[in-house]
């Protein structure tokens, strides 16, 4: 159910703010993965509580974008789109949100076949529950590999999702490409 009657020339605050603030944290947690790679075990642990701690927040704010996005009516597309743009716009869109979905869950079921089952703790606020997986390496070292694999494919669907942005913004010269997501306009 659609809460607005018609798209307007914007996305609406709430989706731009969910946006920018699940770029922030994704960005972010990749500089908290490759600062952990060589750094002494008990500082990973550290950054890494500091990762998987997003990742959490990553996965809520993408189920909340999600909720909007159904609720919310956005934009129409920019009218001067060609047919494979405005195709390919739709599929890196559909994969991006899988994959906000899918990796902040395989880092999730990682942590827990890693722990046994053990809570994420957030930040010393809270813990959020582990998944209910009894300790197992094999099933940790599995779950990891797709959780990283996953990460990279996303890393590889923003830069084309930027790639996309900049291209309609300075080779189409179409101010309107990022006006509609951006916060203070």
């Amino acid at each position: 159910m659609n809460t607005q009657a018609a798209p307007s020339a914007r996305y609406s605050r709430g989706a731009v703010i969910l946006h920018w603030l699940i770029a922030v944290l994704i960005v972010l947690n990749f500089v908290f993965a490759f600062m952990a790679e060589d750094k002494p075990r008990e500082e990973a642990l550290a950054i890494m509580a500091n990762h998987k701690a997003i990742g959490i927040l990553i996965l809520l704010f993408t189920v909340l974008r999600v909720v909007w996005r159904l609720t919310h009516r956005p934009p129409a597309p920019l009218a001067d789109l060609k047919p494979w743009e405005l195709a390919l716009s739709r599929v890196v869109h559909f994969l991006l949100y899988l994959f906000m979905l899918a990796v902040p869950l395989g880092g999730w079921a990682t942590h827990s076949a890693w722990s046994g089952g053990q809570p994420v703790n957030l930040f010393g606020l809270i813990d959020w529950p582990g998944l209910p997986f009894a300790a197992s390496k094999t099933l940790g070292e599995t779950f990891g590999e797709m959780h990283e694999v996953g990460a990279f494919s996303m890393a590889a669907l923003v830069v084309l999702h930027i790639a996309g942005a900049l291209k309609h913004r300075i080779v189409d010269r179409n101010p309107d490409t990022l006006r509609r997501i951006s916060i203070g306009a």
